[in-house]
C-alpha cells in the first residue's frame, strides 16, 4: 500500500535537512562515478589500478544505497504494493497506510537495533576494512539509516492513524477535490 508523499508540514523548516541529504547523495554518486572511471581508465590504459579504489567503491555503494533509502522514506517513495487503495474509502486507505507504515517502522527499528549490535561488535574486535580503516566506521551507516527510516515511518504511521480516526466531515464526506490521493 502506498502511503503517498508526506505532507509539507512533515518537512523541516526550509527543507535544509532534505537539501543536505540530496547534496550528500550527489557528492557520493559523483565520487563513485569519478573513482570508477579512474579505475577503468587506469586498467585500460596502464594495465593497473589503484588498490584502494575497489573497496572504496563497495563502501560508496553501501552508503548510496542506505542514504538513498533514507531519502526515499522522507517522501514515502519506497517500493510498495498498492492494491487496496483503489477499493477502500479515504479513511480505510489511511488505516491501511497507518498499519503498513507502523509495520515498516517496527521492522526498520529491529534492523537498526541489530545493525547497531553488529557495528558494536566490529568496534569491539577492532576489525579493519581496508587500508587500516576501522570497519565499524564504514558500517555505521546501517543502523543510522534504518533508524532514520524507522523514525520517518513511525511519524507517517501516526499521521495516517490521525487521518483514519478523525471524525468525518459534517456533511458525510469531504468536499470534492479534497481527497488527498
Amino acid at each position: 500500500m502506498s502511503a503517498g508523499p508526506l505532507p509539507r508540514s512533515a518537512a523541516p523548516a526550509g527543507g535544509r535537512l532534505h537539501r543536505l541529504e540530496d547534496a550528500v547523495l550527489a557528492l557520493l554518486l559523483a565520487t563513485l562515478i569519478l573513482l570508477a572511471s579512474l579505475q577503468i581508465g587506469l586498467r585500460s590504459l596502464l594495465g593497473t589500478g589503484l588498490p584502494w579504489i575497489d573497496p572504496t567503491l563497495r563502501v560508496l555503494v553501501l552508503w548510496l544505497g542506505m542514504l538513498g533509502a533514507v531519502a526515499a522514506s522522507r517522501d514515502g517513495r519506497h517500493i510498495s504494493i498498492d492494491v487496496l487503495s483503489r477499493l477502500l474509502p479515504a479513511r480505510g486507505r489511511s488505516a491501511v497506510a497507518a498499519g503498513t507504515a507502523l509495520f515498516t517502522a517496527v521492522v526498520c527499528a529491529i534492523v537498526a537495533w541489530h545493525g547497531g549490535r553488529f557495528v558494536a561488535s566490529e568496534f569491539e574486535y577492532a576489525s579493519a576494512a581496508f587500508s587500516g580503516i576501522p570497519a565499524w566506521t564504514l558500517e555505521a551507516i546501517i543502523p543510522f539509516a534504518f533508524g532514520a527510516i524507522a523514525l520517518r515511518y513511525g511519524r507517517l504511521a501516526l499521521q495516517e492513524a490521525h487521518r483514519a480516526l478523525r471524525p468525518p466531515a459534517e456533511d458525510g464526506g469531504s468536499p470534492p477535490g479534497t481527497d488527498r490521493r
